[in-house]
């Protein structure tokens, strides 16, 4: 128990500390959802849309190992969480149909089409579907999961941005 406590004083004891620990996260999620991946549960369009901040993320802790842990880097990795949380939140929304989706990743009226237009719509729509929920835990798919750790990640960033 004591050297968990000593690990967690050390990684917060700095403002590079807790940048790193922050991309580090992010690193990890998206190591995760390579996994989930390789697994068979393939990203929709919004799921891909989540991972872009977090690519930042990792950017800004690699950064911040080179130029030090500049202020504006960590408010750049909050808002990178941010906008991953903020897609996550949307990408929920579209999964339990509260709102729609983009066209290009959810199904839609097919009316005043031709034939040749139906085909090629769908010759070209993307296999995985963002209105759907193809895996979930503990009632939360990992749109929704996204969000609770790019949520937690933000806090971490902005504890970093507030240290001297």
């Amino acid at each position: 128990m004591t050297s968990i406590r000593q690990m967690i004083l050390w990684l917060t004891a700095t403002r590079l500390r807790l940048m790193l620990l922050a991309a580090a996260g992010s690193a990890g999620l998206l190591v995760a959802v390579q996994v989930f991946q390789a697994l068979g549960i393939e990203p929709c369009k919004l799921c891909w849309w989540q991972r872009y901040p977090h690519y930042t993320a990792v950017g800004v802790g690699v950064l911040a190992l080179i130029i030090g842990p500049r202020l504006p880097l960590a408010l750049l990795g909050a808002l990178a969480v941010l906008a991953s949380a903020l897609i996550g939140v949307y990408h929920t929304g579209v999964e339990r149909h509260w709102w729609a989706g983009p066209d290009t990743c959810t199904s839609g009226a097919i009316g005043g089409q031709s034939a040749q237009d139906l085909l090629s719509q769908i010759m070209t729509a993307p296999l995985v579907r963002c209105d759907e929920v193809l895996f979930s835990f503990l009632g939360l798919s990992l749109a929704s999961w996204n969000v609770v750790f790019a949520l937690a990640l933000f806090a971490i960033w902005v504890a970093a941005a507030r240290r001297a």
